[in-house]
C-alpha cells in the first residue's frame, strides 16, 4: 500500500473557501445527519471541495471542512488520504485519467491504454503534461470489467478502449469536445459484442457472428417485455390410462380367498 502525501508547500493556496453555491450545498448535507454526527457528511463535503479545486484536495480545503464540521484537522486528513479517489496534488486541467489496471482490463488490453497515457502525457503517473492540462494514474477496478479494458475521466467512464480510441478521446479533450462516455465500439451497455444473440423472436437463437450486428436491438430501454407463447407453454408428461385388473384374467392360486374367521364370544 502506497504512502499518500498532501502536496508541497510551494503547491498549496493560502486559503480555501466554499463558493456561495456549494456553501448552501455543504450545510443541506450536514441537516441529513443527527445533531452530533455531523462528521458523517466528510466525505460528501470533502469530494465537493475537490470538484471546486480543479480536481484536488488543498492543504487549505481540509482545514476549511473540518472547522465546518467541528473536526481534528487530522481526522479530515486522515480520510482524505485513506480514499484514492481524492487527489492531494494539482491534476490536469483538461483531464485527469484513471485507467483501471486490474485482472479483467489487463487481459483486453489496458497495457495498451497505460502506453498511450505514457506518451501522451508523461511517462511516469501522477505528473502533469508539460502544458499541465492533462495527468493521469492507473487504479483497481472502476467496475466496468464487462466493458475491459476502460478508463475513468473525472466522473465518466469510456470502455472497450484500444490505443486508436483512447488517442481519439485525449484529441477530444484537447479540442475541447470529449467524445461520449460509455463502450467505444457502439456496444449497447454491457450486451454482447455483435449485438443480442438470445431471447430474440420469442425463443433462444444460435449464435450471431462477430460481424453479424443486428439491425436494431431486440427491445429498447423503454419497451417491455412481452411474453411469448413458447415462453408459457409447459411441458408436461402425457397422461397415462389406467393399468388394467390383472386379476381378471389371471386369478391367484389356491381358489377363492377364505373368509376370515369370526371370533367367538364366550357363553355366558
Amino acid at each position: 500500500m502506497s504512502v499518500r502525501r498532501l502536496a508541497p508547500k510551494e503547491l498549496q493556496p493560502e486559503s480555501f473557501s466554499f463558493t456561495p453555491e456549494n456553501l448552501a450545498w455543504a450545510k443541506e448535507q450536514i441537516t441529513h445527519y443527527p445533531p452530533g454526527r455531523q462528521a458523517s457528511a466528510v466525505i460528501a463535503i470533502l469530494w465537493r471541495a475537490q470538484e471546486q479545486n480543479a480536481g484536488w484536495v488543498s492543504e487549505a480545503a481540509i482545514r476549511f471542512v473540518a472547522d465546518m464540521l467541528e473536526m481534528p484537522y487530522i481526522r479530515v486528513m486522515e480520510v482524505a488520504t485513506f480514499y484514492t479517489q481524492f487527489q492531494l496534488k494539482p491534476v490536469g486541467k483538461k483531464a485527469h485519467i484513471q485507467v483501471c489496471g486490474t485482472t479483467p482490463c489487463m487481459l483486453r488490453g489496458a497495457g495498451d491504454i497505460i502506453e498511450v497515457c505514457q506518451h501522451r502525457i508523461h511517462h511516469d503517473p501522477f505528473h502533469l503534461s508539460a502544458d499541465g492540462d492533462f495527468s493521469w494514474e492507473e487504479v483497481e477496478c472502476l467496475g466496468a470489467c464487462v466493458n475491459a479494458p476502460m478508463a475513468m475521466i473525472w466522473s465518466d467512464t469510456y470502455e472497450d478502449l484500444d490505443k486508436d480510441s483512447m488517442n481519439k478521446i485525449i484529441d477530444g479533450f484537447v479540442a475541447g469536445t470529449p467524445p461520449k462516455p460509455g463502450s467505444q465500439i457502439g456496444r449497447q451497455y454491457a450486451a454482447p459484442e455483435g449485438g443480442p444473440r438470445v431471447l430474440k423472436d420469442g425463443g433462444a437463437a444460435p449464435h450471431a457472428k462477430a460481424s453479424e450486428a443486428p439491425s436494431q436491438p431486440a427491445l429498447s430501454d423503454n419497451d417491455s417485455k412481452k411474453a411469448s407463447e413458447s415462453a408459457n407453454a409447459q411441458e408436461r408428461p402425457a397422461p397415462k390410462a389406467p393399468a388394467a385388473d390383472a386379476t381378471k384374467d389371471h386369478p391367484p392360486q389356491g381358489g377363492a380367498p377364505k373368509e376370515p374367521r369370526k371370533s367367538k364370544e364366550p357363553k355366558k
